[in-house]
């Protein structure tokens, strides 16, 4: 009995529900602490600068560059200078100028004179004011650009030489010319050396020796050429030929630069040291065939 009062006291009562929560109800988000600026909703107003910068900065900017080309300008200059002086000091470029100044009128007839110079009769280098008129004005003056371009003819002939006998090689080619360079630079440093022990005062350069030196390469190409088309007879024909040529040639330009004093006054000066000076001339110019020879001989067979 008692149970089911109890029972029915308590089934008397009706139970509280709860409501259900709307499914359209939201959450309360939380305070942030620091705004979102990685979407749209959080942007910062950035201003831009301007594309030229401050003024203050173009001006600081510009005179910088101005200073830095002036000072490059100016270190390029002093280095130029420098390089300029130096070269001068050991191979004067201004004086190698004069030595280049031919055209061709002179160059046709200094070949001539070097092949035919029995019949000239004038041959003082002639003078300007204390210096030496070009070359291209005066057929007796030196120059290197025939002894130059016929070391490099003579090199050329030298291989056409030995590839017709069927001994080319580059190696052969390299010798012959560190031979012909070799036996020119012993020439003009005993040249020199005996121009030293006789105690000659001469205007004689040493440019002017490898000049002197450098004309018998006309003789040994005419040579060689000539014993290449009509055999090793006409080639000793025409190599003595340019052998003698080039003896008086040599005889006839340095006696007036060697013998300078017998040659101002006009007479032959008599004594020991004049014959000294007079049998280095001679001895020059026999040099000349003798290397003539030496260096053309093997390239005809």
């Amino acid at each position: 009995m008692s149970y089911e009062a109890a029972g029915s006291g308590s089934s008397g009562r009706q139970p509280s529900k709860r409501r259900p929560r709307s499914a359209t109800s939201t959450v309360a988000e939380p305070h942030q602490l620091f705004d979102d600026t990685s979407g749209h909703g959080g942007e910062y107003l950035v201003q831009e600068m301007p594309r030229g910068g401050y003024p203050a900065q173009d001006f600081f900017s510009n005179h910088m560059s101005n200073l830095a080309a002036t000072y490059g300008s100016s270190l390029a200059n002093q280095g130029k200078e420098i390089v300029d002086k130096n070269i001068e000091r050991f191979i004067p470029v201004t004086k190698l100028k004069y030595y280049f100044a031919v055209d061709t009128i002179y160059v046709s007839k200094k070949l001539g004179l070097l092949m035919f110079p029995y019949m000239h009769r004038d041959w003082e280098v002639r003078y300007q004011q204390d210096t030496p008129v070009a070359p291209r004005f005066d057929i007796n003056a030196p120059d290197l650009y025939i002894p130059a371009m016929g070391f490099i003819t003579y090199i050329l002939v030298a291989g056409l030489a030995l590839g017709t006998q069927n001994r080319f090689s580059p190696e052969i080619l390299g010798v012959q010319a560190s031979s012909a360079l070799i036996w020119l630079v012993i020439e003009v440093l005993a040249t020199l050396f005996s121009l030293y022990l006789v105690t000659v005062n001469t205007d004689l350069t040493t440019v002017d020796l490898i000049a002197f030196s450098g004309y018998k390469y006309v003789g040994m190409i005419v040579g060689v050429l000539s014993g290449l088309l009509f055999g090793k007879i006409v080639y000793y024909v025409v190599l003595g030929w340019c052998c003698i040529a080039s003896f008086v040639f040599t005889i006839r330009t340095l006696r007036l630069k060697i013998l300078s004093e017998a040659a101002a006054e006009g007479v032959l000066v008599r004594g020991a040291r004049n014959q000294l000076r007079m049998y280095l001339t001679m001895a020059i110019a026999a040099v000349q065939p003798a290397f003539m020879y030496w260096l053309t001989f093997h390239l005809v067979r």
